[in-house]
């Protein structure tokens, strides 16, 4: 598999695999327009979702954009990411920002998911 490919096997596919990830998510990140949940998967790849519903994001021009914008972040930074899966749920005013602001936001989002999964895992590796 190519560093920076996006195959199928990096997506939540499965209701399934939703429903994991909201009643077993150890990690959350949240912003005034973003919330991302994660729980660890023993794959060793992260997996993403996404929720953008119609109430948050009215236009689908703009919910296909914003998916579109984290997509490709998701794709240039997996191989910073933990192996976990990640569900993403836009809040209101998420489709209102622009591009650049997207990109900002989900950055700034991976990187504090990043620092929380570490934060975690040496936090239970001094448990044990």
């Amino acid at each position: 598999m190519n560093e920076f490919s996006y195959p199928r096997q990096l997506r939540l596919l499965t209701g399934g695999d939703f429903k994991q990830v909201f009643s077993r998510a150890s990690l959350k990140v949240s912003d005034k327009h973003l919330l991302i949940l994660a729980r660890p998967n023993e794959l060793e790849h992260s997996r993403v979702g996404f929720v953008f519903s119609k109430k948050n994001i009215r236009l689908a021009v703009h919910r296909n954009r914003v998916r579109r914008i984290i997509r490709e972040s998701f794709r240039l930074n997996q191989h910073k990411l933990p192996n976990v899966d990640i569900v993403i749920l836009a809040r209101p005013g998420l489709g209102d920002l622009d591009n650049s602001e997207v990109q900002a936001l989900i950055l700034k989002s991976w990187n504090r998911l990043i620092g929380r999964a570490k934060a975690k895992s040496d936090k239970t590796k001094s448990n044990s």
